[in-house]
C-alpha cells in the first residue's frame, strides 16, 4: 500500500453491488479498500475502527437509513468524507444528506470512471453532485426563495454548511474577476473542472486555481455552496429537471 492511498469504506447491503465497486477501486493503484459493511451500524462501527477517507454509503438500507448512518459515522469520525451512492433522485434525499454533512451525492447508474474521479475529489476535500440531482437542489433552492419573497418562513440556508446568502448580499460578486464569475456558472450548470477547462480552451489546473480563488472571495466551502449562491444571487437559473 503506498502511503498516499485513499482508503475507502463500501457500506451497501448488496454484496454483489460491493463487490463490483471493490473489484473496479482495487484496480486503481490509489485506492486501497479498507472494509465493507452491509447496513449502517455496522457501518459506522467500521469507520470508527478504521478511519477512512472516503465511505461510500448507500442510502436506502434496512435497519438504520443511510443519512442517520452518514449522520453518526461523522460525528464520530469528522475527518471522513462521505460519499452518498444510492439510486434515489428525490430531492430531499438529496437535500437531507448535504445537511447532516455528506460531501455528496452520486446515482449508481453512473459510469465508473466517473465514480473513482467523485472519490477522489471527495478525498481532496470538495463536494460531488450527480449534475441531474445539482439540477434538483438548485431548483429547490429557487422554489424555496420565491416562497420567502411572497412572505412565507424564511428559508433555511443550511445546505452543505453553507453560509447565509441572501441576494441582498449580492455585492460579494463584485471580489470576483470577469473569468471567476463565468466559472462560477459553469459550477452552477453542474460541470466538472475538466468539463469547464474544455470549455474554455484552458488548463484543468487553471480552472481549479480559479475556483479556490472564487471560493475564498465568497466565504464557501464547497462547489454545491458555491452553485447555491449563484442562483439564489441571480447569475444563474437553475437547470430544468
Amino acid at each position: 500500500m503506498k502511503a498516499s492511498s485513499i482508503r475507502v469504506l463500501l457500506v451497501d447491503d448488496h454484496t454483489l453491488f460491493r463487490s463490483g465497486i471493490r473489484s473496479l477501486l482495487q484496480s486503481y493503484p490509489e485506492f486501497e479498500v479498507v472494509g465493507e459493511a452491509g447496513d449502517g451500524r455496522e457501518g459506522i462501527h467500521l469507520a470508527a475502527q478504521f478511519r477512512p477517507d472516503v465511505v461510500l454509503l448507500d442510502l436506502n438500507m434496512p435497519g438504520l437509513s443511510g443519512c442517520e448512518a452518514a449522520r453518526l459515522i461523522l460525528e464520530e469520525s469528522p475527518g471522513a468524507r462521505v460519499l452518498m451512492l444510492t439510486v434515489s433522485e428525490d430531492a430531499d434525499d438529496l437535500i437531507d444528506t448535504l445537511r447532516v454533512g455528506a460531501c455528496g451525492y452520486l446515482l449508481k447508474n453512473i459510469q465508473a470512471e466517473t465514480l473513482v474521479a467523485a472519490i477522489k475529489t471527495a478525498a481532496q476535500g470538495e463536494s460531488v453532485v450527480s449534475p441531474q440531482m445539482m439540477g434538483k437542489l438548485l431548483n429547490g433552492v429557487r422554489g424555496a426563495a420565491a416562497q420567502e419573497t411572497r412572505g412565507s418562513a424564511p428559508i433555511e440556508r443550511s445546505v452543505a454548511g453553507a453560509a447565509p446568502t441572501a441576494a441582498a448580499e449580492g455585492g460579494d460578486l463584485d471580489k470576483l474577476s470577469p473569468r471567476e464569475r463565468e466559472i462560477l456558472q459553469y459550477i452552477a450548470r453542474g460541470q466538472s473542472n475538466k468539463e469547464i477547462a474544455r470549455a474554455l480552451d484552458v488548463a484543468e489546473s487553471t480552472v481549479k486555481i480559479h475556483v479556490q480563488n472564487m471560493l475564498r472571495k465568497l466565504n464557501l466551502n464547497s462547489r454545491v455552496q458555491a452553485a447555491v449562491y449563484a442562483v439564489e444571487n441571480g447569475l444563474v437559473q437553475a437547470p430544468d429537471t
